[in-house]
């Protein structure tokens, strides 16, 4: 296959060169973001690698082709290596998913290599033969936007079927999660017989022969990987979920059938090498969060675009090493190590990150057993989490030397799960954390070194700050670390979970905020360009091509972050101490252009929800 074929098939719409032969200079490229490229130049690669033959683009992906006449007249080691240096170099100019393919053009052969971290050896290319267009390279690697409302309407079934088959609303998204990890680990469900159980001489009826397999696949995962929490984690997952009365009491027809209905509608969904179905479980445990009881709705678990906002904002890499003290279902985790993949240049690399790299604490039972399952579905065998109170790991905390910190932490908690130094000091009527999370915040960043960078969700009251406590916390900080942003985010992001309103604060913990002398940066991002649908929760738009709106919204947030630059209606720079509010609503210069009769009827709108909700006037 020639140049203009390989051209023609892949778009030439897409084709991207900076030399006069039509080559992609990487020299240049780099330069052009103010990058060498000697510093990702490696000495084992040999030759200094720099023209790319064939380069693609559009603004999440690139795709490069590098040309061979016949890939049997080439070491094949040398013509790998020298794609794998186009693809560091790649990842340091754009940061964007790479597809890189060799191809011959004295025959049709063709080398494929996609994922997390496009890994250029005979153990990680693609089944790929035939070349493909640029859009299914893209769907490839991305999904179709719509691929995501399919599964969230796929879970709504789900959920009725649970329910009518007597699953406890608390028990269903461990339980399917549970389900979906042995599934995707060969789970054989269909024709199951009974048996004797050989290690007790007992019949066992078919149903729980799947169970027994399950508890088996889930032992197995936890060995492979060397687990040190292993029994804990098998004593949540095998007594409160498989051992769970209302599992152990379906019939082999009811729990055939929701295996099927997973393994249909959901498992295809599923795919380590595909960055849309990384995050799944996170969609169900948003999902199936809206049917806890009202008790529970304050537990907010942290919608899976939000974690990819707070991941790349504060830059997690493959030489991260990430905490999330609070860490719920397990979702900053999730991403963390996902980005953290994503940079990896080599499988031992990405070894090193799951196995040595991500560490979660988790003081409730529940929400322990749902992070567990979660990194294993994501194939972390070895994920350093463990279920305790933050505040009795501080050693721990500081043995793993975090550079990054990542967390969501609660923000009413009750005295037993605050700071036993904090709480002697309580007033006894105070039945709730009065920091709103802050000394969570405070505490953790006592215990990480100085080099760390700290992302936090926390509710708009921690940034008013208003009442005595927090302001405390507020000096605390300020006194010691530097409040490098805060981003003001979508009002109801935890919707159908717990109705917090969060910002995201960011902080530099290696000088005093004084000492640092420099204006923070605001950011008013609440339009995240996802809606409430009926009985779905909050779902991401497309435009009329099928582009998810939200990924152009998230690289333009990134973009005024990291540029620190001020829009009109977006974002601020403002110079501020312990007694100011930290919300870009208090400094942001309004676009008026921008505003609509709708715009201001919705502001009388929510207004009066807000009283009626307040008792301050009532529906007649």
């Amino acid at each position: 296959m020639n140049r203009f074929d390989i051209i023609n098939r892949i778009g030439d719409k897409y084709r991207v060169g900076n030399t006069e032969l039509g080559e992609f200079s990487y020299a240049q490229a780099l330069k052009s973001v103010g990058k060498d490229i000697k510093d990702y130049q490696k000495a084992a690669s040999g030759a200094k690698h720099n023209f790319l033959d064939i380069r693609f683009e559009n603004n999440r992906l690139a795709v490069l082709v590098e040309c061979k006449n016949n890939f049997k007249k080439w070491d094949k080691a040398k013509i790998q290596s020298q794609l794998q240096d186009y693809v560091r170099y790649e990842k340091a100019y754009s940061g964007k998913k790479i597809v890189a393919i060799l191809a011959e053009t004295d025959g049709n052969e063709i080398w494929v290599w996609h994922g997390q971290s496009v890994i250029i050896d005979d153990g990680h290319k693609s089944d790929e033969t035939v070349l493909r267009t640029f859009e299914e390279y893209e769907d490839l690697c991305f999904g179709k936007v719509n691929d995501k409302i399919k599964v969230v309407d796929s879970i709504k079934i789900l959920n009725e079927k649970l329910h009518s088959d007597g699953i406890n609303e608390k028990l269903r998204s461990q339980f399917v999660g549970t389900c979906l990890l042995a599934l995707k680990n060969g789970l054989v469900y269909k024709n199951v017989k009974e048996t004797i159980d050989p290690e007790t001489g007992k019949i066992l009826a078919p149903e729980q022969v799947i169970i027994k397999n399950v508890k088996g696949i889930l032992e197995g995962l936890l060995t492979k990987g060397g687990d040190l929490n292993k029994a804990g984690k098998l004593a949540i997952l095998n007594n409160k979920v498989l051992g769970d009365q209302d599992v152990t009491s379906l019939t082999y027809k009811e729990l055939g059938e929701l295996l099927e209905f997973i393994d249909d509608n959901v498992v295809p969904y599923i795919d380590d090498k595909n960055t849309a179905g990384q995050d799944l479980l996170n969609l169900f445990f948003t999902t199936f969060n809206k049917y806890v009881g009202k008790s529970d709705k304050n537990q907010a678990f942290t919608p899976d675009h939000i974690c990819d906002f707070m991941s790349k904002a504060v830059g997690v890499n493959k030489n991260s090493r990430v905490l999330d003290p609070c860490c719920g279902s397990g979702a900053f985790l999730v991403r963390a190590m996902t980005d953290a993949m994503d940079d990896c240049d080599t499988e031992a690399e990405r070894e090193e990150v799951k196995k040595n790299q991500i560490f979660g604490i988790e003081y409730e039972e529940g929400a322990f057993g749902l992070s567990s399952t979660n990194m294993l579905i994501h194939g972390d065998g070895n994920s350093n989490v463990v279920q305790d109170s933050m505040f009795k790991r501080s050693k721990w905390i500081e043995e793993n030397d975090i550079n990054i910190v990542l967390m969501n932490p609660p923000y009413n908690a009750t005295k037993k799960c605050c700071d036993p130094e904090y709480t002697k000091n309580w007033d006894s009527r105070k039945k709730e954390d009065p920091s709103k999370g802050l000394h969570y915040v405070e505490w953790i960043a006592r215990h990480v070194p100085a080099t760390c960078k700290m992302a936090v969700l926390l509710p708009m009251q921690a940034a008013i700050g208003n009442s005595g406590d927090v302001k405390k916390f507020k000096k605390k900080m300020l006194d010691n670390y530097t409040l490098d942003a805060v981003f003001s985010l979508p009002t109801e992001m935890f919707y159908p979970g717990a109705s917090a309103i969060a910002c995201c604060m960011v902080f530099e913990l290696s000088q005093k905020h004084d000492r640092a002398n420099r204006d923070t940066f605001f950011g008013y991002f609440k339009d995240d360009t996802f809606i409430k649908r009926k009985g779905l929760g909050r779902i991401e738009l497309a435009d009329s091509e099928g582009n998810s709106l939200w990924v152009k919204t998230e690289e333009k947030w990134l973009d005024l972050y990291r540029n620190k630059r001020e829009v009109p209606g977006l974002s601020v720079m403002k110079k501020v101490t312990w007694k100011d509010e930290w919300l870009a609503e208090a400094y942001m210069e309004t676009d008026y252009s921008t505003l609509t009769e709708e715009d201001f009827q919705k502001v009388l709108n929510d207004y009066l929800s807000y009283l009626i909700k307040e008792g301050e006037i009532y529906e007649s």
